[in-house]
């Protein structure tokens, strides 16, 4: 759900997780543009006028907390002091006074109401996703986001968002790197400065959630229900976030990268993106060559699945090898096409429906072509719109 106060006193260590803290010089970290920075103690720099207001809030809200405290102890301990058994001060006998039960009554309500009221138009502010300038669906997958532009420039557009597999890499062994550690991904969202850009939110396996924290944006994204924020980011940069809902094992691997240009910038992007997504349309109908779904299934692998998997099929942990893998080398191509559009596991190995059915037959026919699954098996697009069925 939205919140007010996203990633409050989250720095480095927060974000990348505590083995930082213990890292040596030649791991040391810096601030990062967009990012957390080191011993980071409240918000994040703002990049929107919704993140402004609400780190003002925090402020004014922290004074207001701070006085009542100071006046309420204030008054107590010198209440406990003064008025000691050991001076011998002795309890008065007294019924009630009507004006102090009004008195803590009326100022504690007028002061909630105060807080409430300069609250109220930030909140509203929030959920105002009216007169968008671009609408992006952003779907939680375990463990990755897909992007759909839907209205707007750039609507068609599509693509996965995963954790780079070199920063996988160094955290399965125990070696994290760089000031981006576990935020660097694939395909950053890239949106225009100074336009409204309303992000809707769902998933399709547990609960997510969509955080920037410069944008003073997070929002739940949950399977069956459709949700939404927005942001209007003032200044161009890369913005980094990270799922802020415990999803499961793979929790920490699930980074955002929102990457913000100026509009001349955006429209050669969006450009590009349409010339990649033209060069993709596949017909389903066309029988293949292996080596060329190979080739073709080389490079889907390497990014989707290459970061759980690993680039040598071996898996890790709990997370299956292919390589030897008795699905992937038995003679039934259908079993393994099931556990690409079904999923297995109960969520462990997502389904991969979002995938053409070119990239799914490409991807299935490398794994059983590659390392020492050596077995000349072919699975052609055809088979999977058939399996789709």
């Amino acid at each position: 759900m939205s919140s007010i106060s996203p990633w409050l006193g989250a720095g480095r260590a927060g974000l990348t997780g505590w083995i930082l803290l213990g890292a040596t010089a030649a791991q040391a970290v810096n601030d990062l543009p967009g990012g957390p920075a080191v011993r980071q103690m409240s918000y994040a720099k703002p990049a929107t006028q919704i993140a402004a207001q609400m780190d003002w809030l925090h402020s004014v809200m922290m004074v207001i907390c701070v006085l009542i405290c100071i006046a309420v102890f204030g008054v107590m301990f010198y209440s406990i002091l003064k008025h000691r058994k050991s001076r011998g001060h002795k309890p008065a006998d007294f019924h009630e006074s009507v004006k102090v039960e009004i008195a803590w009554t009326v100022v504690p309500f007028l002061i909630v109401i105060g807080m409430g009221a300069m609250a109220t138009k930030t909140v509203v502010a929030q959920k105002d996703t009216t007169n968008a300038d671009i609408t992006i669906k952003a779907t939680g997958y375990q463990w990755k986001w897909g992007y759909d532009y839907l209205k707007g420039e750039g609507e068609g557009i599509s693509f996965l968002q995963t954790l780079d597999t070199s920063h996988r890499a160094m955290s399965d062994a125990g070696q994290p790197a760089g000031d981006d550690y576990l935020l660097k991904v694939d395909n950053p969202l890239v949106v225009p400065v100074d336009s409204k850009i309303r992000i809707i939110t769902t998933a399709t396996d547990v609960i997510h959630a969509w955080m920037i924290p410069q944008f003073g944006v997070k929002q739940d994204a949950i399977p069956g229900f459709v949700r939404d924020t927005w942001f209007r980011a003032d200044k161009t940069g890369d913005f980094y976030g990270q799922c802020a809902e415990l999803c499961g094992k793979e929790h920490a691997y699930m980074p955002i990268h929102v990457k913000v240009v100026t509009a001349p910038e955006y429209t050669a992007w969006v450009e590009a993106e349409k010339k990649k997504i033209a060069a993709r349309a596949d017909d389903p109908k066309k029988e293949w060559k292996l080596a060329d779904l190979v080739a073709r299934g080389e490079k889907v692998y390497a990014a989707n699945c290459a970061v759980c998997h690993q680039a040598n099929g071996k898996g890790a942990g709990p997370i299956k090898a292919l390589d030897a893998s008795a699905v992937v080398l038995d003679a039934d191509k259908g079993r393994q096409i099931a556990v690409l559009l079904n999923g297995q596991n109960n969520g462990a190995m997502p389904a991969w429906k979002q995938l053409s059915d070119t990239e799914i037959a490409a991807v299935i026919t490398y794994t059983k072509n590659a390392w020492s699954n050596r077995t000349e098996q072919i699975v052609q697009p055809a088979d999977i719109v058939a399996a789709r069925k």
